[in-house]
């Protein structure tokens, strides 16, 4: 659209009880980006009378949207109509701006549409922008409204809609990002309707997850939960068009492209799942001898983005990829972290959480996740720093509950605490039970340190090198050893 501008249509009606423009008149204007919309109005005699018109406007100071010309009569009225269209052309044009050779970027508009609270909403929002701008988009604005109730059809109403046509048209945008997961049925109806690109919030994180995913295990995990989410969108077009009946050996070349793309999608689904077992297995043998050596495990967990690489990359002195965006991890590290007097654990740093993380994607890193089920002790990590970290810290738990794993030792740490007031940290440890600290600054973490080895050693009193089994009992009590120094390696056999 951004490249298109208004579509090179006129729009004259009559109306024939001497009124102006209506609103729907005006809506139509946007939503069908026509040249001018002009009404006619009618006299009793059945001669014209007055003429009404309205044009939309580049984005200005003033916020309007279009602009409506003074009504005269037909007789009166002398418009320039190609002048008027090259020059609405020629502003709209300069207003957007030209784009940099070579930014392929997507220009986008976020929309958000809730029932509930707007600082809730403003929050999430927040949220998506990071996460578009994770995804090399190009934001151009953001759109909010509050509603009673979900439009089942376009999620927002009308006239919102018919405002964000506009705006998308003034800014040059390409693409709307939903904040919230649509149906197949709201993606095909705003799309008809915007001419745009439509992309909801789920689709924009399994997009994110297929850029950074690098291991094998990580691609197919993506990859599964992106075509168990393409499956049902996949709709037929015309239900006279299906095969009817198939016989011995499958459908035959009376099936169309939509169930062949149906099926391969099937097939496929069912490839993945299959190879996401044989790993699960692999991973199983792999965390069995790990039991077998008796070493406590930890894993470090949070919310995207909250230090959770940067904190193994300190405890560890390891070279983990570590990056200020959403998701910079996806594939689990685990590494070996030695205390004084031989004493070791496994850390294991994890892929990062999300308010609504989509459930295909939940269900595709099962295997991933089922790592945290073995865990003696989460190190749950919170950005102290963000206004948001108390949404942050329900969420995980959320989480945590839906893998059935609320009943496992969790230890709360709150990370940044450098862009943090000194006082203001103090007095939500207090609140919190939390531990505080720096990831990138080795020298605030010897109190973590510690209280790993309070809650662990009592639960393994003689160390690991003895081979003795873990321990039944989940629960975790403070011992008395303080550590000196800690040392680390890859783990690559266990």
């Amino acid at each position: 659209m951004g490249q298109s501008r208004l579509r090179g249509l006129r729009c004259v009606h009559t109306h024939l009880r001497h009124e102006a423009l209506t609103r729907d008149d005006l809506v139509d204007l946007a939503l069908l980006r026509l040249d001018l919309m002009v009404a006619l109005e009618v006299e009793e005699n059945g001669l014209p009378g007055l003429v009404h018109a309205a044009h939309l406007l580049p984005d200005n100071a003033e916020g309007k949207n279009w602009e409506l010309l003074p009504p005269v009569h037909l007789s009166q009225w002398h418009l320039d109509f190609h002048h008027l269209i090259q020059s609405l052309e020629e502003e709209f044009a300069r207003v957007q701006g030209a784009r940099t050779v070579g930014d392929r970027r997507d220009r986008a508009i976020l929309v958000s549409v809730t029932t509930g609270g707007k600082f809730l909403a403003e929050d999430s929002m927040a949220e998506l922008r990071e996460l578009a701008v994770g995804n090399g988009v190009l934001v151009l604005d953001t759109i909010i409204q509050r509603r009673p109730s979900i439009d089942p059809r376009f999620v927002l109403g009308r006239g919102k809609l018919s405002e964000i046509v506009i705006r998308s048209l003034q800014l040059g945008a390409d693409m709307l990002i939903f904040d919230q997961e649509l149906t197949p049925a709201q993606v095909r109806s705003i799309s008809n309707v915007t001419e745009l690109k439509i992309i909801d919030r789920t689709q924009l994180i399994l997009d994110i997850f297929a850029q950074r995913a690098h291991s094998r295990e990580g691609k197919l995990q993506v990859e599964l939960a992106q075509l168990k989410y393409l499956l049902p969108r996949l709709v037929k077009q015309d239900k006279a068009m299906s095969r009817l009946a198939g016989g011995i050996g499958g459908r035959g070349p009376g099936e169309t492209k939509l169930e062949i793309d149906r099926r391969r999608v099937r097939d496929r689904i069912h490839q993945l799942e299959r190879a996401i077992k044989d790993i699960s297995r692999a991973r199983q043998q792999r965390r069995a001898r790990r039991l077998r050596k008796g070493m406590p495990i930890i894993s470090i967990i949070g919310y995207t983005n909250a230090g959770k690489s940067t904190l193994l990359n300190t405890l560890t002195h390891s070279q983990v990829l570590a990056e200020d965006r959403p998701f910079a991890t996806l594939d689990p590290t685990s590494r070996r972290l030695r205390f004084p007097q031989d004493r070791e654990v496994i850390i294991t740093d994890t892929v990062g959480f999300i308010r609504d993380l989509p459930r295909d994607l939940i269900a595709a890193f099962r295997a991933t996740l089922e790592e945290l089920q073995y865990a003696d002790l989460l190190l749950q990590v919170v950005d102290i720093s963000s206004p948001y970290y108390e949404e942050h810290i329900l969420s995980v738990e959320k989480i945590l509950q839906e893998l059935h794993l609320e009943q496992t030792p969790r230890l709360l740490v709150f990370n940044k605490i450098d862009k943090v007031d000194p006082g203001t940290v103090e007095n939500l440890c207090r609140l919190y039970g939390a531990i505080a600290i720096s990831a990138v600054d080795a020298s605030t973490l010897p109190p973590l340190v510690k209280r790993i080895e309070q809650l662990l050693w009592e639960r393994f009193p003689a160390g690991p090198s003895d081979g003795q089994q873990r321990p039944e009992n989940s629960v975790c009590t403070p011992g008395h050893k303080r550590p000196v120094a800690f040392a680390s390696e890859a783990i690559t056999d266990l």
